[in-house]
């Protein structure tokens, strides 16, 4: 094993963690921004509202996210209405895709997890907190939020390890993510097995880092399930 060729692969592909990482936020912090509101077109936006969130959701967890990617990427240019728009400087960029194309992605196996987390709250737990005068902020902020993101934490845990994971495909529209960068490695080097093994080998710590954060979350959200120490004298 050649540890020397290893090592400086590795600070390589490090180099690119941070392009991954932008990738990954950026399109988690949209994502869930239009997963909320799209579980609000479900829950109560009505007829039509409601119909067009489920289309939504059905489209971009039916379809295959690198056509998604390659959609937004090369097809949005071909339309003139769009590269005359204000938008255009933004949409010709490679970054700026892919974060669009995993947001979108994102927001329709999001909202499905935040509805089944909302639908888990007992409406005797809403009808309590509008007895005792909540109102409908502190209501949300106090007991359907908290109860509903316990819920759907586990299933969303799940989701955010897919989505560092769907960064890979950002390099199939020339952004420079770890991956991408792993590519144009081997092409120079031919040597795919140590190349992709640390690669591999980041996307596990990433993504172990995220599910332990996960995790504690979870933990302090269920704090009053855990049933409580009693200190014992002697």
């Amino acid at each position: 094993m050649d540890v020397a060729f290893l090592l400086s692969t590795m600070g390589t592909l490090i180099a690119a963690v941070p392009t991954t990482l932008g990738l990954f936020a950026l399109s988690i912090v949209f994502g869930c921004m239009l997963a909320l509101v799209v579980v609000w077109m479900r829950v109560a936006g009505g007829p039509v509202l409601s119909r067009f969130a489920r289309v939504y959701v059905f489209v971009f967890r039916g379809s295959p996210l690198l056509i998604q990617m390659f959609l937004v990427f090369y097809g949005l240019g071909q339309f003139a209405v769009i590269r005359q728009s204000p938008l255009w400087p933004a949409l010709r960029e490679p970054f700026f895709c892919a974060v669009l194309s995993l947001a979108l992605c994102n927001a329709g196996y999001s909202a499905e997890i935040f509805r089944a987390g909302l639908k888990a709250v007992s409406p005797r737990e809403i009808a309590a907190g509008r007895a005792i005068g909540m109102s409908g902020f502190l209501l949300v902020r106090r007991i359907i939020a908290p109860i509903a993101l316990r819920h759907a934490l586990p299933a969303y845990s799940t989701e955010i390890v897919l989505m560092v994971k769907s960064t890979a495909l950002a390099s199939l529209v020339t952004v420079w993510e770890v991956t991408g960068v792993a590519q144009r490695l081997i092409s120079h080097t031919y040597r795919t097995m140590e190349v992709f093994l640390c690669a591999a080998a980041i996307y596990l710590i990433l993504n172990f880092v995220l599910l332990q954060a996960m995790a504690y979350l979870e933990y302090r959200l269920s704090a009053h399930r855990r049933a409580p120490v009693i200190a014992t004298g002697h």
